[in-house]
């Protein structure tokens, strides 16, 4: 759809829209409810230094839990209506409005958790018995209580609040340099004419048919970052040693345990996703052979892993297809799930098309006191039917989640975040394959499923493994310098990939692309949510006695438990390898059925 053709916001059917206006009619109705948050919001510090008093405590909490309520609900419907275009200034200057004041809100309940840690356990907890009402917040307050051997005193907690606009400055710099600095030369495009080289255009490139240009593409980007090596360099290992400084004064053993600890998930989780990935590196080598063999290649070069390697005309899906096609493959989750699904698509979850100045990609989101919503820009085709499925995985979640959870508990951490969303992915495409009769499109779908394995498990865990050792290096006392960091990324690059990749010197400076390093630990969750929503699946479409019933569990527990343990109840155990063994076995039968289709 080009942009000529895109509709304004007004002309789009009210039918294709979500329901926004279930949220407020107008932004009469949200100044209102703004103007009696900020005024509600000044009562808080009237509990300051009483939180030792049950009943102090209980309205304290039934106030803050009210505050939040409402800031959520108007953050949700400004940002919603801000993505609906972008252009708006009314919306715009509602998001802004509703985004700086939710900072001052924090600030204004900031005393709770020190003032609560600054009492006895055994006191707060026979605080808590005192009064049914604060029963449910008994283990919202273990949480807290668990975190107090690495909460510091006021002095010092003020001291790393004030340095921590410094302490990110980094991420700041990585931003501005990679966003608004840097530059790439031109390179020539499919007909050999002169085109101009973006990082938002690399992805493309990389998946054209004529190899000169992914080589070119390839080339031409990693040798502009390796010009500024010793900066990107600096930039990371200064991070890196941020967070290293922060988990010390925090008192942690290393700041791998600093990441996991708030979701009290055990370092041994990361370590066993990268030691069972390695025991199945064999199986990345054969796809890596597969591959060059399909694409006809003397040699395989590290800018021809994305590009297809089956040709198939583009499916038309119109929206109504799309529904439907989803509902066939989530039909092994059952009529509840299936009725939610159609729910939501009646009842207007839904932002369907795209229209001019409308925010692009797509997301759920929502919060307690509204339905779910998603943000779709619809285009008909695969990735559309894919796209559609994994946000309404969110937006189910987070309608048993609430539905079943008080308030304190309605949030999944993000640590399960991604796993019903790819769960509904994984039942799609495996029902897509098994109905397609067309060869060239189920080898097309088998293919497409070995990619999102690929950079989604393999290609995370060899991040993951990156991100440990600049750590671990770190803590040891070693600094690493850009010549360090590179040759450790060819290193991994060989291994994961194996003897018949060749890995170009350039690609030893992809580790200055990936902007989710400034956020420590953060990228081994793509693995491990896949990994968790590939045992849920395969359990489903295995037919387990009482599988439909424990993933159902697992997605209305909230926070209301740790996730190792929401997740271990449902089945899914991942301090064992097991997840990860599923993942992999996963791998190798979609390889046998792309080897057994040629």
């Amino acid at each position: 759809m080009s942009e000529q053709k895109l509709k304004t916001r007004e002309e789009v059917a009210g039918s294709d829209k979500w329901a926004v206006e279930k949220i407020y009619p107008n932004s009469k109705a949200w100044k209102t409810d703004f103007e009696g948050l900020k005024k509600n919001a000044e009562n808080l510090s009237g509990y300051a230094g009483k939180l030792n008093q049950s009943d102090q405590l209980l309205q304290f909490l039934q106030l803050m839990e009210k505050l939040n309520r409402m800031a959520e609900k108007l953050a949700v419907y400004a940002e919603m209506r801000a993505d609906e275009d972008t252009a708006n200034p009314e919306f715009m200057a509602l998001k802004s409005a509703i985004n700086g004041y939710i900072s001052e809100l924090m600030s204004k309940e900031s005393f709770f958790e020190p003032e609560i840690l600054s009492y006895p356990e055994d006191a707060v907890r026979k605080e808590l018995a005192e009064k049914p009402e604060l029963e449910k917040y008994q283990f919202a307050f273990k949480n807290i209580f668990r975190q107090k051997p690495h909460t510091l005193d006021k002095k010092s907690e003020a001291i790393l609040a004030a340095v921590s606009d410094c302490l990110e400055s980094p991420e700041k710099s990585y931003t501005l340099l990679t966003n608004a600095d840097m530059t790439f030369p031109e390179i020539h495009g499919e007909d050999g004419s002169p085109v101009e080289l973006t990082e938002s255009k690399y992805h493309s490139f990389l998946m054209s048919r004529n190899r000169d240009t992914r080589r070119e593409a390839f080339q031409s980007l990693f040798r502009t970052y390796g010009k500024f090596e010793n900066t990107f360099a600096s930039l990371l290992m200064s991070s890196v040693k941020n967070f290293v400084f922060q988990s010390r004064q925090r008192h942690y053993q290393s700041s791998l345990e600093c990441s996991l600890a708030p979701n009290n998930i055990p370092t041994s989780v990361y370590r066993t996703a990268l030691k069972t990935i390695h025991e199945h590196l064999d199986s990345m080598h054969r796809y890596v052979g597969l591959k060059k063999r399909l694409l006809k290649l003397d040699e395989i070069h590290m800018y021809d892993l994305y590009v297809p390697v089956i040709d198939v005309p583009a499916k038309h899906y119109e929206f109504s297809e799309a529904v439907q096609t989803v509902k066939e493959g989530l039909a092994p989750l059952g009529k509840e799930y299936l009725g939610l699904f159609e729910k939501g698509i009646r009842e207007g979850w839904v932002d369907r098309y795209p229209n001019k100045g409308k925010r692009s990609g797509g997301y759920s989101t929502g919060c307690y006191d509204t339905q779910p919503y998603i943000l779709l820009n619809y285009n008909y085709d695969y990735d559309g039917v894919s796209t559609l499925a994994h946000e309404m995985g969110h937006s189910i979640h987070t309608y048993y989640s609430k539905t079943n959870q008080p308030y304190v508990y309605s949030n999944y951490s993000l640590f399960c975040a991604e796993t019903a969303s790819t769960t509904n992915e994984s039942l799609l495409i495996h029902d897509l394959i098994d109905k397609e009769t067309d060869r060239n499109r189920k080898l097309y779908l088998i293919c497409s499923q070995l990619e999102q394995i690929r950079t989604t498990v393999y290609r995370q865990l060899l991040f993951a493994e990156f991100e440990l050792f600049t750590h671990e290096k770190t803590e040891e006392g070693v600094q690493l310098t850009a010549k360090d960091l590179c040759a450790f990324w060819h290193q991994i690059n060989q291994e994961y990939y194996g003897p018949e990749m060749v890995v170009d010197p350039e690609n030893d400076m992809e580790w200055a692309r990936i902007p989710h390093f400034y956020s420590d630990f953060y990228v081994y969750q793509y693995a491990t949510g896949y990994a968790a929503a590939n045992s849920f699946s395969r359990m489903i479409l295995d037919g387990k006695p009482g599988a439909v019933e424990k993933y159902k569990g697992f997605l209305k527990s909230g926070c209301s438990d740790y996730p190792i343990n929401v997740l271990r109840r449902a089945g899914v155990d991942m301090e064992t390898s097991k997840p990860m063994e599923d993942t992999a076995k996963t791998f190798n039968d979609l390889l046998n059925m792309l080897e057994s289709a040629l």
